[in-house]
Parts: C-alpha cells; structure tokens; sequence
C-alpha cells in the first residue's frame, strides 16, 4: 500500500487561470484562429489542448496574418513587440499576469526616481525578457549572488532591485543579501509582494517533504517554478522527479516507498495530477490524502479588450 499526500495549493495560480480563460473566450467569441505568441504558459498539455480549439502558437508577430486576434501570454512582452503590434493594426489581448505587470510598473518607477535597476532572474526566461523591455533605463540581470560583485555599478549608487515573479523568497533571499552587503543605497519590493503563488507551493513542497519518502512534481521541463519544486525536494534529501503526466512515472521509483508526496507547478492542471495518481493505482494499491495547507482564493479581472472583439462574419 502506498499513501499518497497532496499538496495544498498546487497547480494553477490565479495568473494562469485568467491567461487560459483569455484565449477561450477569444477563441468562443471570434472563432479559430486564435494567435498567441508564445507559450500561454508552460504546460505542453494546456499548449497541445489549446491548439486542438484552434488556438495558433507563433514566436514573433511577423507570423500572424493581417488583422488576426492576438494574445500575449502570460509572462508578459517587451515595449519593442507592444509596438510591432501596434503599427500592425493587430487585435491584442494581453494576458500578462497582473503580478508581472506589477514588477514592470515598479520597475519603471525606480528607475524614474534615479536608482539604477538590478532584476533578479533567469536569463532567457521569456518573463525577464519581458521585463527587460519593458523599462527604459539602466537594468542589470542577475541570478546568483556571485553576479552580485561583477555588477559595474559604484558602491555608493542608488540601486533598487526587482525579481521574476516564479522565484520565491527563499530563491532570492541570497541575491538580495548579496545586494544589501554591496550596495549602502539599496532599496527593494517588501517579500509581500513577490508572487503569492511561487511561494506558497514552496511551502507546500516543504510540508510534503517533511512527512513523504519521495517527491513527485507534474510540471514541463521549461517551467522554472517547478523545477524549483523538484529541487526543493533533493534539498530536503528526498528522491525528487520532475514529470509531466501519469506516462513519465517510473515504477522503479517506487520500490520500497510507502508515502509519496505530489505537488504541480503553476501552470500543470488537476488533471495531470490525477494521471499520476492512477499511475501509482496501476502499480501498487493507494490511499489518497490531501495536507492541509493555505486555499488560494485570489482572481484576476479579465482584460476589457475582449468585450471589444466582434465575431467574425460568417462564410458566404
């Protein structure tokens, strides 16, 4: 017999709910297709399911027809791919995730009032390249602390910092000790302010850990809030695995467990869950028991740009 224990909360946040009901309604009010640049989010699940309802994933606009609906995902765009948009004429409804937009507002604020910019992040990640151009002015990246001394900025600067919204706390909280060390003038968002979400599936994990002999995560390889499950749990010392659905599970991870902890990251839905789940069933009889833990109830307002779609006109 195997115990499973879930973590609460686990998979989709508040930002992904609102960026996949963005493209529904899109796709229910004009029809298909749908263009999105980008990943809504990084679920090849939520991806593949979207495209099966017409929704069309494209990397740069120079890849949407004329006039087509447009989505920005959910990590949000620079000013650069704003304007293309723009001067295109292209229908766009943007699905950055408000906490995102949040840290661009911050950021453009700090850098009006004269600090110079340091963004905690992952270079690549299409949220930090968002960000990055999103605000006009001297931006940093960084993301280790080791970063921290190579900056060439004066000791005695105004500096203030920001962070991509998928690392938590306890994933900047060497970063910005490394800062505060460097930099007499340094200011900062309060903790309160980093995403809700990252954190409280951190905590999650955590509690998991405590009680499981093995750490499952349902997340894609490219989503970096859970990755940082999966390593929560090797830092814990529990054998950890990153996997998408029920198919990824490798029995042999089993032999000799009798609890194991399942969490998702922000963008893996409950179904996905429950593949894992009947995976486990498959193998060795299961019991199934949720933690107790923080429930989410925050929502986002969806964007009024898609009251203003009109449905196309039917074929002659």
């Amino acid at each position: 017999m195997i115990q499973v224990l879930l973590a609460q909360p686990r998979g989709f946040c508040a930002g992904v709910i609102r960026a996949i009901d963005i493209v529904d309604r899109a796709l229910d009010k004009v029809g298909a297709p749908v263009f999105v640049r980008h990943e809504i989010v990084h679920n090849r699940h939520v991806v593949d399911t979207l495209k099966a309802k017409g929704a069309v994933f494209v990397e740069e606009l120079d890849e949407v027809p004329a006039g087509a609906v447009t989505v920005f995902s959910a990590h949000g765009v620079s000013r650069e791919v704003e304007r293309v948009a723009r001067e295109r004429h292209l229908p766009v409804i943007d699905a950055t995730c408000p906490l995102v937009t949040k840290v661009h507002v911050q950021g453009r604020k700090y850098v009006k009032n004269g600090h110079v910019l340091v963004l905690i992040g992952h270079a690549g990640h299409p949220e930090v390249e968002g960000t990055l151009g999103q605000i006009d002015g001297e931006v940093h990246l960084v993301g280790t602390p080791e970063e921290v001394a190579a900056l060439p900025i004066a000791d005695d600067a105004r500096v203030a910092y920001v962070t991509q919204t998928t690392l938590a706390v306890d994933d900047t909280r060497a970063i910005i000790a490394a800062l505060k060390a460097r930099f007499v003038h340094l200011t900062g968002p309060d903790t309160s302010d980093i995403c809700y979400a990252t954190q409280n599936r951190q905590m999650a994990a955590r509690a998991l850990c405590e009680r499981a002999d093995l750490l499952l995560v349902v997340g894609s390889p490219n989503s970096s809030n859970s990755r940082r499950l999966r390593e929560i749990g090797e830092e814990m010392g529990r054998p950890s695995y990153l996997i998408e659905d029920g198919a990824g599970l490798d029995p042999a991870w089993l032999a000799g467990v009798t609890t194991v902890g399942l969490t998702a990251g922000a963008s893996a839905p409950e179904e996905l869950v429950q593949s894992v789940i009947q995976a486990i069933a498959a193998i060795s009889p299961v019991t199934v028991s949720p933690l107790d833990g923080i429930e989410e109830t925050l929502q986002f307002r969806l964007p009024p740009a898609l009251d203003r779609l009109t449905p196309r006109p039917a074929a002659a």
